[in-house]
């Protein structure tokens, strides 16, 4: 039998990592009966800790909002990805939340054991972040836009395309992605009657929660990264190149964004990339850029814009 201290500590966790837990759950977890599961609930209250109990066969108990943040319980390896998280932010694409995130940073560092202290250090030195000129988001709205999508609210907002112009939506949020270099919405909008993608930094001033919706089989089977990653490479631009570059996946995949094309093993030593390109000039020198061997499979007509550009660098080689 555990002590109570040692008892309590464990129904916290438990309250922590779901968000419904009937009273019969928690007494076969802890191995004690349902009377003295809801003792411990009354405790834990008293402790700060609110807790949200429902009567009936169908109740049980949840962590609910208070009016102050109570102290969380995290295992090893949930301390050490915020430790990450939080150093990440400090010079990230979120803007609004570096000077919290550091103070945050230093707040765990103090409590973090001497073994996870010296894990943490070791990754964070590994990290070399360039500096980034892309565009950022607002961190609150990432953080409404997250809630909205966790409680089922649709959202509206004024949001701007790629050209400039702008319009309002009312869009059901499924998911957010992070491209590395973009923060994405994935919703169903409701004027197009489909899933569409939005880019976070074009949603304009702030957004309004609604009603409550009922979620929808997600596009992909559900992979949104991958719904992201052929929304915004395949869709928007020109005309579709295709090559197959003579390098492992494995050794492509840093260099190329998923924002930027998709990568798909052809076998082990070479693979197929898709993009779009506005040009045959960019699509070529953006491929050469890559310093592998390829041979182009789409379009006819990059091929015969390489043929030109072969010309025109053997006669710059030959020139003094």
């Amino acid at each position: 039998m555990l002590d109570t201290s040692t008892r309590l500590l464990r129904l916290l966790t438990l309250l922590q990592t779901r968000r419904f837990w009937s009273g019969q759950e928690l007494a076969e977890r802890l191995e004690i009966t349902p009377r003295t599961v809801r003792r411990d609930v009354e405790r834990l209250k008293r402790l700060g800790y609110p807790v949200d109990g429902t009567p009936g066969v169908a109740g049980g108990y949840q962590l609910g909002a208070g009016a102050s943040l109570p102290p969380l319980q995290l295992d090893d390896e949930e301390a050490l990805a915020i430790s990450l998280g939080l150093f990440a932010l400090t010079s990230g694409t979120v803007s609004g939340v570096e000077e919290a995130s550091l103070r945050a940073l230093v707040k765990l560092e103090r409590v973090l054991p001497a073994r996870l202290r010296k894990r943490a250090t070791a990754l964070r030195t590994t990290l070399q972040p360039l500096d980034r000129t892309g565009p950022r988001v607002n961190s609150q709205l990432l953080a409404m836009l997250a809630g909205a999508i966790s409680d089922h609210l649709e959202v509206s907002f004024s949001y701007e395309n790629k050209q400039g112009t702008c319009s309002d939506r009312c869009v059901d949020p499924a998911g957010i992605v992070h491209t590395g270099r973009r923060w994405y919405l994935v919703a169903w909008d409701k004027t197009r009657q489909d899933f569409r993608t939005f880019r976070v930094d074009r949603i304009l001033g702030s957004a309004e929660l609604g009603q409550r919706y009922t979620p929808r089989p997600l596009p992909d089977g559900g992979n949104l990264q991958s719904y992201v990653a052929r929304s915004v490479t395949v869709e928007p631009f020109g005309s579709e190149v295709r090559v197959i570059v003579h390098a492992p996946l494995a050794r492509l995949r840093p260099w190329i964004g998923q924002d930027s094309a998709t990568l798909h093993a052809v076998d082990e030593q070479r693979c197929r990339l898709i993009a779009r390109a506005s040009s045959l000039s960019s699509a070529a020198a953006w491929i050469l850029h890559l310093d592998c061997d390829f041979e182009v499979e789409e379009p006819a007509a990059l091929r015969d814009h390489l043929r030109s550009l072969q010309a025109r660098l053997g006669r710059a080689a030959q020139s003094r």
